[in-house]
């Protein structure tokens, strides 16, 4: 049992000799690297790497997702929230023309079905309150026919339009989901310029090009 436990010990102190070994190579290379690039007049400075915002992949879908179900909700998920009244007053206004010309086309439809039925008590035959006069009537046929085709006609641009503006809030939401992961640092920049540094060890300058990027 013994020889067991010392066994398992001197492996584990095998490995973790292993380890430190290889720690040190990795070390020794880098050291190494630097050096050669520093007899080339290639000066290796320390490396920065600043934490950022993880991109989601999934986020642009999301927010397209969320407003196709409601008009504004992804603008909500992409914290626009100044956007969601401007979404919902085009909607809003595109689906009230629609409804109001649909109504008043189906009261001149009535109308203009009841005068070739032979009626004359539909809503448009007496509109100033002066008597029916039967063979007279304030808004004639033609214009109950001409009423009705301009307020189908405007109905139907009414929903063609609003089904634009749906499809413009979910591309909207998507497109912006896109923009606020894409990386617009003032840090994404690149220089290059003369540089200049003072060696310690022999007290003699090193001079050359530096090439500067920040990411």
């Amino acid at each position: 049992m013994n020889k067991s436990l010392c066994s398992l010990l001197f492996f584990f102190l095998l490995i973790l000799s292993s380890s430190a070994q290889e720690k040190q190579k990795d070390t020794t290379a880098v050291d190494s690297v630097k050096t050669d690039l520093t007899r080339k007049g290639v000066v290796v400075k320390d490396v920065i790497v600043e934490k950022r915002e993880e991109i989601n992949p999934l986020a642009p879908s999301k927010a397209a997702f969320y407003s196709a179900i409601l008009p504004g909700l992804g603008q909500i998920y992409n914290k626009r929230y100044w956007k969601v009244p401007l979404v919902f007053a085009a909607i809003g206004t595109g689906v009230y023309v629609y409804i109001n010309n649909d109504d008043l086309y189906d009261r001149f439809r009535t109308a203009f079905k009841r005068r070739k039925a032979g009626f004359i008590d539909d809503e448009f035959y007496d509109i100033n309150n002066s008597g029916i006069v039967p063979g007279d009537p304030d808004l004639s046929d033609a214009a109950l026919q001409d009423g009705q085709e301009r307020y189908q006609r405007d109905r139907d641009l009414a929903l063609v339009v609003t089904i634009g503006l749906y499809a413009l809030n979910i591309i909207d939401a998507n497109v912006d989901a896109h923009l606020r992961q894409f990386n617009v640092d003032d840090n994404l920049s690149m220089d290059f310029k003369p540089y200049l540094e003072y060696n310690p060890i022999n007290a003699q300058p090193n001079y050359g090009m530096a090439l500067t990027i920040k990411f």
